[in-house]
């Protein structure tokens, strides 16, 4: 009996030591082979633990099959964003403007079913009139499987994912028409809808809605963009959030002259994620109307460009965390919040990370909000356009350190040679510059100048193709490239806009120097952090230099080293590498990087052009394909799904590891 009790307590005290010793691992990647949610898991990681492809084989790598979308518009769709689920051997994702729900094989690519409806005014007139990013997946493991789609003119669909069929007790005959349950009293045809993938969290599906672009909004009053949740066997709505606090609900006070009564936007359009453990799920939510201008909305203006935390089941507001007070330079918050759990000093925490266009990684504790490394208030430029107003600090966290360059000066211009470095300086003394959150000015200002050229732009920094993170190791990493934007205010005609001042295009014209940027490289990168540390562990030029740069005459003589594209990378993680694709509008590269230095490991040319969605990875009969989503608008290729994987004769069983080990 002693011996007995002398070995459980041996046991028993093993597992103690397990669990204190071991890495907490609460968030695991995509599991089984599989991918459910449009990042591998709800917690956004864009990791799989599949290992049949590794450093040594990656090079192997053939084109298995591909998937064409030519048929699924008139004209056909170029740039399809999409990232197909797998569940059960099929394939799941959206195609075309009218954004059709497409089923494949996933070992041929052979359509299986399709589905789409005809939506009419409500699709002419949609602000986001595309395939979206996605689709969402749940079962409740008894046989009930469903596939949610939220449509171009803003509907949310449940479909059978077996047959395509709409699932008949969910809302009207499978559809819930989200314009009803808005609950205005004016018809929001035209200015609302949606550009990325339901959250199923437990029991609920939440929906994130999208507008059309505010540079130069038609009006301060525009549609509200409310977060939904719905119940997901019946359709029947469960809970609504005001991402603008309403008279008297919390927040209203930062709303100034009651602004809050008719000012819209501050939508959550990028993909959010969900802890299914906590029942959380956490928004990343937009700008409030207008992108450049907020003279007509005064105050820090919660919930918008806010990260919030909420209960997935009652809508109830856990926890928030504003990262730009009164946003006035299109810094939505794009990215997904990545779940993460890791050890900091020793201990475990469950960390949700946000990385920004404006280069920064803000890092929480997901259960309390509380910053794991402080977030001071610091003191920022003060603006000077007619009634504007601008909050006197924004919130910079000590750490980690920014992921790319904040803020121009002199010193971040070129200089290849002196005789460009002067005329970069010459080009740049039309505009205003200076740091990080110096607000827009005037396109014909008193001073002379021309508008303000802020870094990073409004396409960031960050931007929603641009994280992943290793549950295994900790390691977070973040593509961004180096692109500023010139915010140049005119003011409107009446027919324009109500809006005193509104900006002068989406993309106004910025100087160049004999046709080469004016700010030295690297102009795309990639960086990875270990949170346990919050510390920088790589970061490398991503991309080779464009032949712009390499071929121009100034600098033939010269040995310019790899300056890295502009555009923005698509990662994925498995446990043996980083898999990149280079960008929409870059080279049609994709590549295969060492996920501990950054190493280039193989790369090839995609035979359909630029990167366009996300990569994801899956096993099928005993084989691993890595697929992704490209086009090209410049030889004018329709969107098409790639798949590779390695041939029959070098593929090798994959490992039985545990993600979680």
């Amino acid at each position: 009996m002693a011996r007995f009790l002398f070995r459980w307590f041996a046991l028993a005290l093993l597992a103690v030591l397990i669990v204190w010793t071991a890495p907490v691992r609460g968030q695991h990647g995509a599991t089984n082979g599989e991918w459910r949610f449009f990042s591998g898991d709800n917690g956004a990681t864009r990791y799989s633990p599949l290992d049949q492809v590794t450093r040594d084989n990656v090079k192997n790598l053939k084109v298995a099959w591909t998937w064409k979308s030519d048929n699924f518009s008139s004209p056909p769709e170029i740039r399809n964003q999409a990232t197909p689920l797998m569940v059960n051997g099929l394939l799941y994702f959206p195609a075309g403007s009218h954004r059709a729900v497409v089923a494949i094989d996933a070992g041929t690519g052979e359509t299986r079913w399709v589905w789409r409806i005809d939506e009419g005014a409500r699709w002419e007139k949609s602000p986001r009139r595309n395939s979206g990013r996605g689709v969402a997946y749940w079962t409740d493991g008894s046989g009930d499987e469903r596939v949610f789609t939220i449509t171009p003119g803003f509907q949310l669909a449940a479909l059978n994912a077996k047959t395509g069929q709409q699932v008949p007790g969910f809302g009207q005959g499978g559809i819930v028409d989200l314009f009803k349950e808005l609950g205005v009293d004016f018809d929001p045809t035209g200015t609302i809808g949606n550009s990325s993938p339901p959250v199923v969290c437990r029991d609920v599906v939440i929906v994130g809605p999208a507008q059309g672009e505010a540079s130069r909004p038609k009006s301060k009053k525009m549609t509200k963009a409310d977060i939904m949740a719905f119940d997901v066997r019946t359709g029947k709505k469960r809970w609504v959030f005001h991402t603008i606090s309403r008279p008297g609900e919390f927040g209203a006070d930062t709303w100034l002259n009651g602004s809050n009564e008719y000012t819209g936007n501050a939508g959550a359009w990028t993909t959010f994620t969900a802890d299914n453990e906590l029942g959380y799920v956490y928004l990343p939510v937009e700008a409030a109307t207008g992108d450049y201008y907020g003279g007509q909305r005064p105050g820090a203006n919660l919930f918008s460009s806010t990260l919030v935390a909420l209960d997935a089941s009652t809508g109830k507001r856990i926890w928030y965390y504003q990262l730009i007070h009164h946003d006035i330079w299109d810094y939505d918050i794009v990215t997904s919040p990545v779940l993460l759990d890791v050890k900091v000093d020793g201990k475990p925490v469950k960390l949700v990370i946000e990385a920004t266009k404006q280069a920064f990684l803000y890092v929480f504790d997901r259960v309390t909000g509380k910053p794991i490394w402080p977030i001071e208030e610091k003191p920022v430029p003060q603006t000077d356009a007619p009634g504007e107003w601008t909050s006197p600090t924004q919130p910079f966290p000590t750490k980690p350190p920014a992921f790319d360059r904040q803020g121009i000066t002199t010193n971040d211009l070129i200089d290849w040679t002196p005789e460009l470095r002067q005329k970069a300086i010459e080009a740049l003394k039309p505009y205003r510059i200076g740091p990080l959150y110096r607000s827009g000015s005037l396109a014909e200002a008193p001073d002379g100048t021309k508008g303000t050229i802020v870094l990073p732009g409004n396409l960031g920094g960050a931007n929603w193709e641009s994280t992943a993170a290793d549950p295994e190791t900790g390691y977070y990493y973040v593509s961004s490239m180096t692109r500023p934007t010139r915010i140049a205010l005119v003011k409107p005609t009446p027919a324009e806009s109500d809006v005193d001042y509104i900006g002068l295009a989406l993309n106004p014209p910025q100087p160049d120097v004999e046709g080469l940027p004016f700010l030295k490289p690297p102009y795309g990168r990639i960086t990875a952090y270990d949170m346990n540390r919050g510390e920088i562990v790589w970061q490398k030029a991503n991309g080779e230099t464009p032949p712009a740069i390499k071929n121009h005459p100034k600098l033939k003589d010269l040995n310019i080293p790899k300056t890295g594209g502009n555009w923005r990378s698509s990662i994925l993680v498995t446990k043996t590498m980083l898999l990149v694709g280079e960008g929409w509008g870059g080279p049609p590269m994709f590549r295969a990087m060492d996920k501990a230095t950054g190493e280039i490991l193989w790369e090839t040319q995609i035979p359909a052009g630029s990167t366009s969605g996300l990569p994801m990875t899956y096993m099928h009969k005993g084989k691993q394909y890595i697929v992704i989503a490209a086009g090209s608008q410049e030889a004018r290729i329709p969107a098409q799904l790639v798949a590779w994987a390695l041939p029959d004769t070098v593929t090798r069983p994959v490992s039985q590891a545990r993600s979680d080990k």
